[in-house]
């Protein structure tokens, strides 16, 4: 093995000053223990999650429909703001779906683009609460309102939309008699 030339020098690193590096150690430490007490306080400030109220939910709805536009992930979110009859109606749909294009239909191409019209904008809501119900009124400037009927859902509103009912399944008449 060759000796280095005798004009290097292994160095190695000082502190600045006497005592700087353990000062060094020391501030780490600090911050460190600082910053995770913040965490903790900001944590522990957090307020618990309340759930939308029914004019809020509705105005989500109301956003989200907007931007549906064939779209299945802002579909889905559409769904989800309806109460259980309304999706158990669509997914039955989806079902149907499936089964005559012989792909898996996602609940949220259920809705389509033309299946829902804006009337008017919404200046504010005015809301009527009775019992788990509520019915929202939207009302636009003009003074031109809507109503639109709320339930509470597991803690949670949803839009109660009522869709038309789903035609019974035919069935052939061989199939009917061999049973």
């Amino acid at each position: 093995m060759v000796a280095p030339p005798a004009t290097y020098r292994k160095t190695t690193r000082r502190p600045f000053a006497p005592g700087a590096s353990s000062l060094r150690a020391w501030s780490l430490r600090a911050s460190n223990v600082l910053g995770l007490g913040l965490l903790v306080l900001v944590g522990g400030c957090r307020e618990e999650s309340v759930a939308p109220g029914p004019e809020a939910v509705l105005s989500q709805f109301v956003h989200v429909m907007g931007e549906v536009h064939g779209d299945p992930v802002m579909g889905e979110k559409a769904v989800a703001l309806l109460w259980k009859p309304a999706r158990d109606n669509l997914a039955e749909r989806a079902r149907r779906a499936s089964a005559l294009s012989g792909r898996n239909v996602a609940l949220g191409e259920m809705i389509a683009p033309s299946w829902f019209a804006l009337h008017l904008v919404p200046d504010h809501y005015e809301t009527r609460l009775d019992g788990n119900w509520a019915e929202v009124t939207a009302v636009a400037r003009d003074g031109s309102h809507v109503k639109s009927r709320l339930v509470e859902e597991g803690g949670q509103w949803r839009v109660a939309l009522e869709l038309p009912p789903l035609s019974p399944i035919r069935q052939r008449a061989e199939a009917l008699e061999t049973r």
